[in-house]
C-alpha cells in the first residue's frame, strides 16, 4: 500500500464526521465549508482551521485548493427526509448537490464520494436519484450508489446511508466489506456493536454542564435533556413547586451554600437557580439523585423526601422522537431534532452518549446549545462506518 496522503475537500461538512472519517484512514483534508455557525467551531476546535465558514453557493470555485484527488460531500438531507412529508423536486435544498456538481467539475478529482439520507431513492419514484447521477455522469464519471448500513461496520447503530461514488479513472468503484452482523453469522462477521458496549459505562453517571473526569477518563458534553419524566417515570405523590422551592430556600439560607457554589458543586452553570426560583413558573424541582445530593450539604429534614423521589413508571406512549433505545442491540437511528430516551427511561440520551452510538472519539467536544449539539451529532455520518469508506477509496488511489 502506498503511504501517500490523498489531498481531499469536504463540502456540507457539519461537525466533521465524514471528513474525520477521511483523516482517520489517512487522508489530508485541505479545505472544508459549512454554513452553520456551531458546526464550524465544533470543527474548527476539533479537527483543524481548514474549515470556512459561508453559503458555499457564495463561494467561487477559484477560492478552493487545486490538485484535489478526492471531493467529499453530504449536502443538507432535509428536503430528501423520508420524515419531510413535502418533499418535493422544488425544495430548493434538494438541489443543494448543484454546487459539488460545480466545484467536481472545475476540481476535477479523480473521485469523490456523496452520502445522503436513504429518503433520497423514492423521492419522486426514484426520479430525483436518477437524475443526479445523470448529472454526475455528464462530467465524465463512471457512477454508483449504495444503500450502507453504519452497524455492519462497527457503528452501535442501524443507521442507514446512500453512499455515491464517482471516479474518472476508469476502475471499478468499491465499497467497504461487510465486517459486522447478527449472533447467527459470527462465522463470517464478528457480532454487531451494542448500545450498552458503546455508552453503558455512562449509565449511571449523573450528567452535568462541565466535563470531568471518571475513571481516568475526561468525560465531555455529558449533558442531556429530562423532560420525558411524566411520560415514563413520573412522580408517585402530588408535589408543589412552590412548596418546594420556598423549603429548599429556607435550608440554602441556613447554610453557607450560594446557589452559585450549589451549581459548581453538581458540575452545572444554571440548574440549581431554578430549584430557588418560582416566578414566571420557571423554577424547577431536582431530580431524586440531586435531591438526596442536597440533603447531603444543605442538611434538610425529610418533610418532602418521598413526595420529591418516589416514581412510578407510567404508560409510555410510542412516537418517533421518544423511542427508547435497545440495551442490547445497535440502537436505532439518531434524529437531528432530539435523541432517543435512555433505556433507564429516566432522560434522554446525553450528547456523549450519542457522539459515542455515532462513533466520535470520547476527545471530540461539541459546542453550541443542547439542541444544537444534538442537531451536529444526528446530521454527522458516523466516524466508524465513514473510515471505512475512505479505506476503499484509498485501495483504488493506491492500486492505480
Amino acid at each position: 500500500m502506498s503511504k501517500k496522503k490523498y489531498r481531499a475537500i469536504g463540502l456540507f461538512s457539519g461537525c466533521g464526521g465524514l471528513d474525520l472519517g477521511f483523516i482517520q484512514a489517512g487522508f489530508d483534508i485541505v479545505w472544508a465549508n459549512d454554513f452553520e455557525k456551531d458546526c464550524v467551531e465544533t470543527y474548527k476546535n476539533n479537527i483543524g482551521n481548514h474549515i470556512v465558514l459561508g453559503d458555499i453557493k457564495n463561494i467561487p470555485s477559484s477560492q478552493i485548493p487545486d490538485k484535489i484527488d478526492v471531493v467529499l460531500g453530504g449536502w443538507p438531507c432535509q428536503g430528501f427526509s423520508i420524515a419531510n412529508k413535502k418533499r418535493n423536486k422544488k425544495d430548493e435544498r434538494n438541489f443543494l448537490y448543484l454546487e459539488m456538481l460545480r466545484i467536481i467539475k472545475d476540481k476535477q478529482p479523480k473521485i469523490f464520494v456523496a452520502e445522503n439520507v436513504k429518503g433520497i431513492l423514492s423521492l419522486h419514484n426514484g426520479q430525483v436519484i436518477r437524475m443526479i447521477l445523470d448529472d454526475f455522469k455528464k462530467l465524465g464519471y463512471d457512477v454508483e450508489f449504495k444503500l450502507l448500513k453504519s452497524s455492519d461496520y462497527g457503528v452501535p447503530q442501524h443507521r442507514e446511508r446512500v453512499v455515491i461514488i464517482g471516479n474518472r479513472i476508469g476502475v471499478k468503484n468499491q465499497y467497504p466489506d461487510i465486517l459486522y452482523g447478527d449472533a447467527q453469522n459470527l462465522f463470517t462477521k464478528k457480532k454487531y456493536v451494542t448500545v450498552e458496549e458503546a455508552i453503558g459505562h455512562l449509565s449511571n453517571v449523573r450528567t452535568r454542564d462541565k466535563s470531568f473526569n471518571f475513571k481516568g477518563k475526561k468525560i465531555h458534553n455529558h449533558v442531556a435533556r429530562t423532560n420525558v419524566s411524566d411520560k415514563f417515570w413520573g412522580r408517585k405523590h402530588k408535589v408543589n413547586q412552590h412548596d418546594i422551592c420556598d423549603y429548599l430556600k429556607y435550608w440554602r439560607n441556613k447554610s453557607n451554600w450560594s446557589t452559585k457554589k450549589i451549581d459548581e458543586h453538581f458540575g452545572y452553570k444554571h440548574t440549581a437557580g431554578h430549584w430557588f426560583r418560582k416566578d414566571n413558573n420557571s423554577g424547577s424541582i431536582p431530580r431524586p439523585s440531586d435531591w438526596w445530593e442536597l440533603k447531603k450539604i444543605l442538611k434538610f429534614d425529610d418533610k418532602y423526601d418521598k413526595q420529591v423521589t418516589e416514581f412510578v413508571e407510567k404508560e409510555i406512549v410510542f412516537e418517533q422522537s421518544l423511542r427508547i433505545s435497545n440495551w442490547k442491540r445497535p440502537s436505532d437511528t439518531l434524529t437531528a431534532t432530539g435523541p432517543e430516551i435512555h433505556p433507564n427511561k429516566k432522560r434522554r440520551l446525553s450528547v456523549r452518549e450519542c457522539a459515542a452510538i455515532q462513533t466520535f472519539p470520547d476527545d471530540f467536544i461539541f459546542y453550541g446549545s443542547i439542541g444544537s449539539m444534538h442537531r451536529q451529532i444526528g446530521n454527522a455520518v458516523p466516524v466508524r462506518m465513514a473510515k471505512e469508506i475512505a479505506l476503499s477509496i484509498k485501495e483504488i488511489l493506491d492500486n492505480n
